[in-house]
């Protein structure tokens, strides 16, 4: 359920060919990391059958939430090592992560999208 102040990521990654060994092991370290970040709900890695194409699915409590990702060490170091057997296909951001993290995040080619109208219990 996502209310007002709930921030969703949805990132599609392309995995180097060969590189899946690296990126499980690299993925393992970022849900580590990420599963002691107050505020982060949610932080899935979903593979394709073939284990070429990765969907990470977030949700994060808030825009301090984000931040606090945004600038806390699974993105600062183990994402550009992530990056270095994947690249980002798509990033999709839900919710209003603030106005620094969408900064930070317009500077990764995020397309962020304000939510309109739904139903929140």
């Amino acid at each position: 359920m996502m209310n007002k102040q709930t921030v969703r990521f949805a990132v599609d990654l392309s995995i180097h060919e060969g590189k899946l060994n690296e990126f499980e092991l690299i993925a393992r370290t970022m849900i580590a990391g990420t599963q002691n970040e107050p505020g982060a709900l949610h932080y899935d890695f979903c593979l394709s059958s073939d284990h070429r194409f990765c969907r990470i699915l977030e949700t994060y409590k808030d825009a301090d939430a984000v931040l606090a990702h945004m600038t806390g060490s699974v993105v600062q170091v183990d994402v550009p090592r992530m990056l270095e057997v994947s690249e980002i296909t798509r990033f999709e951001v839900y919710g209003n992560p603030g106005p620094k993290a969408a900064q930070m995040l317009a500077h990764v080619g995020a397309r962020i999208f304000d939510v309109w109208d739904g139903i929140r219990r």
